[in-house]
């Protein structure tokens, strides 16, 4: 059974970075063709996928977001990491890591198969 596990801090003050971990267990995020990616969700908004990255570690980013997001990964501990930059209160949100196999349209919710529970962030000073 596949798992994701996001984990963090649920406070970050204004201009701050925002690091959030994933933690695979079940599956490798080496394995070919998947894709894992971080998607969030405001309050009283829908989801918005954020970025992700590839199993040979390639990174993609929300055009919206690139310039304040980075994606990396630590295979020894199958883990992906999402750093998001100098936050706002636009930026509360509960943030989730989910796992989709081959390249496609990012925001075909219907297309990932496994999610974390998901982590609620709050940027407040």
């Amino acid at each position: 059974q596949v798992q994701l596990q996001e984990s963090g801090p649920g406070l970050v003050k204004p201009s701050q970075t925002l690091s959030l971990t994933c933690t695979v267990s079940g599956a490798s995020i080496r394995t070919n063709y998947y894709y894992w990616s971080w998607i969030r969700k405001p309050p009283g908004k829908g989801l918005e996928w954020m970025g992700a990255i590839g199993s040979r570690g390639s990174t993609y980013y929300s055009p919206s977001l690139k310039s304040r997001t980075s994606i990396s990964r630590d295979t020894s501990k199958n883990q992906f990491t999402l750093q998001l930059r100098s936050v706002t209160p636009e930026d509360t949100a509960v943030y989730y890591c989910a796992r989709r196999m081959f390249l496609g349209a990012w925001s075909t919710w219907g297309e990932y198969d496994y999610w974390g529970q998901g982590t609620q962030v709050t940027v407040s000073s």
